[in-house]
């Protein structure tokens, strides 16, 4: 029976290093998905990849072969052994699986608790998936769920009240580091979401020039004008490492942007003033090396977690709120899929009833042949009345079964009772031929 698989690793159970090299672009995710949905084993794919976690959700009709197939296509595209990648592997199935959809787009499996990035990026994973034709039935009715619990849970309580981005956390890291930023020169390299939050974030410190540079200058200009900054092309990069004080990264590039050979260079020239870099990209923008260079202190997303373990606010209570809210949602979607599960199988069962109903009709056509067409019609719609009255039953424990968890068995021993998979044809029974009445009288005298 086809279920419900999800696998993938986090911030929780593996490094910045294996993650980074797990992290799907836009494009690897297509590639992923195709690998995935080619597969005879599954039916439907869908895949999420943000700088903390790298997950792919399934519908498959056999978990063990579609976990086997999953494992490969994010080692094959990381370039590391599954034995390798196994040890920060999580892999769930059925309502676990689900649930951990709920919690991640509620933001409760983030790194900051409520965090609000998260809802967009699962909704921006769903629509890739959407597009690209991977998804069907179960798994659009799952994101959909996630989706909306997602929204209910942070409208409904307080968990994202007062919950701070990444971006807010790397500012304040800056804050500490660094001390006031209003006299900071400041330099975001990137100008997508993740940019634009730590522009925000700046911007409520009073830091008026933002100089933000992108391969995409247009999009660098859109930005920048709304925070008061400077907008710069992306080859005038190593000019502004020269005279920024502090360097956010969140670029998408498969690639450092920042180099430590170039750094170097760099660094030599600004008379030992000190640089701090903040990398908040997964892969990660700003090559490792550059933290061994005299003057620059590097940050990244593993650097920015322990500050946000430190600072961790009590918040349990909004979170139990939250997953009540969760769990009732996680209910809902779990009944229909219950329903799913049984709606072939009563299907079927209704359909081997009509068809039973005709066999018996055709095999005793000659018996009636004085019969005028209306009562013919009568007839055919008493032998179908009475194959649905002898399914009700059936029908109305299979839906109670489903409803109760039990659904599987019952499907299994209706399907096993009725001949109703493939290729199984009713037994022969001579039985099912109408006797003749009279007959029978005279044979009984």
């Amino acid at each position: 029976m086809s279920e419900l698989l999800a696998l993938g690793v986090s911030h929780k159970t593996a490094p910045l290093e294996m993650r980074e090299r797990l992290a799907l672009t836009e494009g690897r995710a297509v590639s992923a998905l195709g690998e995935l949905v080619d597969a005879e084993q599954v039916e439907e794919a869908a895949a999420i990849s943000t700088c903390n976690r790298t997950e792919l959700y399934l519908y498959s009709t056999d978990p063990v072969a579609a976990e086997s197939r999953a494992l490969s296509v994010l080692a094959s595209g990381a370039g590391i052994p599954p034995t390798g990648l196994v040890p920060h592997l999580y892999s769930l199935r059925g309502a676990e699986a689900a649930g951990h959809l709920y919690r991640v787009t509620a933001g409760l499996d983030s790194m900051i608790i409520g965090e609000a990035e998260i809802q967009g990026q699962v909704k921006r994973a769903y629509e890739l998936a959407l597009v690209e034709g991977a998804t069907g039935p179960i798994l659009n009715r799952l994101f959909r769920g996630a989706l909306a619990a997602g929204k209910r849970a942070r409208s409904e309580t307080g968990i994202s009240k007062r919950a701070l981005s990444v971006p807010h956390v790397a500012v304040e890291l800056a804050e500490r580091t660094l001390g006031e930023l209003d006299e900071r020169s400041v330099l975001v390299i990137g100008a997508g979401e993740t940019a634009e939050l730590t522009a925000r974030a700046l911007s409520d410190r009073g830091v008026d020039a933002v100089f933000i540079a992108n391969r995409h200058y247009a999009r660098a200009i859109g930005l920048a004008s709304r925070f008061g900054g400077k907008a710069v092309r992306f080859d005038e990069l190593p000019a502004l490492l020269g005279e920024a004080d502090i360097v956010v990264s969140s670029t998408s590039s498969p690639h450092h942007v920042i180099e430590r050979e170039d750094l170097a260079e760099v660094m030599a020239a600004r008379s030992d003033r000190p640089l701090l870099l903040i990398d908040l990209a997964v892969p990660r923008d700003i090559e490792p090396g550059c933290r061994s260079l005299r003057g620059v202190s590097v940050a990244d997303m593993d650097d920015l977690q322990k500050l946000v373990e430190r600072n961790a606010s009590g918040r349990e209570s909004e979170v139990r709120r939250a997953e009540t809210i969760l769990d009732d949602e996680l209910g809902r979607f779990e009944e229909w899929l219950a329903a799913q599960r049984v709606t072939p199988t009563i299907a079927a069962l209704r359909a081997r009833g009509e068809e039973i109903a005709r066999r018996v009709l055709a095999e005793n056509e000659g018996r009636w042949e004085s019969l005028s067409e209306a009562d013919r019609e009568r007839l055919e719609k008493m032998a179908r009345a009475i194959a649905s009255r002898i399914l009700h039953e059936p029908t109305l424990r299979l839906k109670r079964a489903a409803a109760e968890g039990n659904g599987a068995a019952s499907v299994h021993a209706a399907r096993e009772l009725f001949g109703l998979d493939a290729g199984t044809e009713p037994v022969e029974d001579s039985g099912a031929q109408v006797s003749d009445l009279e007959a029978r009288r005279r044979r009984r005298r």
